[in-house]
């Protein structure tokens, strides 16, 4: 053999190694959930954000509004070759405060063929309302001034 025919068959052979290592499925995940055994620990009515954030973690998001509630996001995500990265799996924690700062709520959802859906859900008051983006925007129908469109203080 030649050695021109060795060094065609280690390019083709590297050729294909690499081919078949970028064709390779990878999984990636992102952020941190809680864990049901962790979770279970929170209690509703009785624990603060204090103690919330040392029983499972620090939050991944913290909401803004009336001091909102803790959320803890973790993603997965599926790698193959050079194609663009496609989740395949979403579980978020949400537990939620009342104007005290005590838990009024623990919710966990997940991510079943695109739709956000509720897996587990702990509430103490049952006034949960569906908020659409339709029911926002006529829900505020009646609350505009004329002063607020042209300027006036």
């Amino acid at each position: 053999m030649s050695i021109t025919t060795r060094k065609t068959r280690a390019i083709l052979a590297g050729c294909v190694l690499l081919m078949s290592v970028g064709c390779t499925t990878l999984y990636r995940n992102h952020g941190y959930v809680p864990s049901d055994e962790q979770l279970a620990e929170v209690l509703v009515g009785v624990d603060t954000r204090d103690t919330v954030a040392d029983v499972v973690g620090p939050p991944t998001a913290a909401g803004v509004a009336n001091g909102g509630g803790f959320f803890y996001v973790e993603s997965r995500f599926r790698l193959y070759g050079p194609l663009e990265p496609k989740e395949i799996d979403r579980e978020v924690v949400a537990i939620r405060f009342d104007e005290e700062g005590v838990v009024s709520n623990v919710e966990r959802f997940g991510l079943e063929n695109g739709r956000i859906v509720p897996l587990s859900r702990r509430v103490t008051q049952d006034n949960i309302r569906d908020t659409t983006f339709i029911r926002q925007l006529f829900g505020s129908l009646g609350r505009f001034d004329a002063g607020d469109f042209l300027g006036d203080s």
